[in-house]
């Protein structure tokens, strides 16, 4: 049996033992270094697809919104959305009134279908007041004093603010006890009437296909005296 020295006993008792365990850490330390490596590429890659992904589709909105079709759809939805309104210089105008003197102050505003027609109302400005004027003069204090006298003005103001730049809207027409009796006469008269009608219908049709730009009018004063 050989001698043990105290090298060889040095060596076995803090050399051998000492360096097979250093060897398992450091295993261990490269095996958790390498899942670390492995963890973050995986995970770096994840990113980066969500990022493309996420690039693509800002990248087919802008396309989207940068077409013609949309920017078109876009610029009439917020036209659509938005009205214009033209006030007018308010009228003071004497009334229809017989026994005594009465006079009417109102405030008008326009609402118009689009910018371009309310440059064109304003061209054609005082030809507009005068019309609207015509209207105020043929009014009594009675006529304007209810709720359905002021819905009536503002239908006539919408036809004949108009009629200056060339457009003709129809008035509805009342329907009267005459006009009654006489849609309830005899059968040759409501024969020759329905062989008419198609005829009538057909030249109202066309009248009645124009559209007025004058949306709707508001009254923003209305004082009589």
């Amino acid at each position: 049996m050989p001698a043990v020295t105290a090298d060889t006993a040095a060596v076995v008792e803090g050399g051998a033992v000492p360096f097979k365990r250093g060897k398992k850490k450091l295993l261990i330390v490269v095996a958790a270094a390498l899942v670390l490596v492995l963890a973050a590429g995986g995970g770096g890659v994840w990113v980066l697809k969500k990022k493309a992904a996420h690039a693509a589709a800002l990248a087919a909105g802008d396309d989207e919104a940068a077409s013609p079709e949309a920017t078109q759809a876009a610029t009439r939805a917020d036209a659509k959305s938005i009205p214009v309104y033209l006030p007018l210089d308010p009228f003071i105008v004497n009334l229809a009134d017989k026994d005594v003197d009465r006079y009417a102050q109102i405030g008008i505003t326009l609402e118009l279908e689009s910018t371009v027609f309310a440059d064109q109302v304003k061209a054609y400005m005082p030809a507009v007041r005068n019309a609207i004027l015509l209207i105020l003069a043929q009014k009594s204090s009675r006529d304007l004093l209810g709720r359905s006298g002021k819905e009536e003005l503002a239908e006539e103001i919408m036809r004949e603010s108009v009629r200056p730049m060339g457009l003709e809207i129809l008035a509805p027409e009342p329907v009267s006890g005459a006009t009654a009796v006489a849609a309830a006469g005899s059968g040759a008269e409501k024969t020759a009437q329905d062989e008419a009608a198609p005829i009538k219908a057909s030249k109202k049709a066309k009248k009645a296909a124009v559209r007025n730009p004058v949306q709707h009018v508001h009254f923003s004063s209305f004082i009589i005296q």
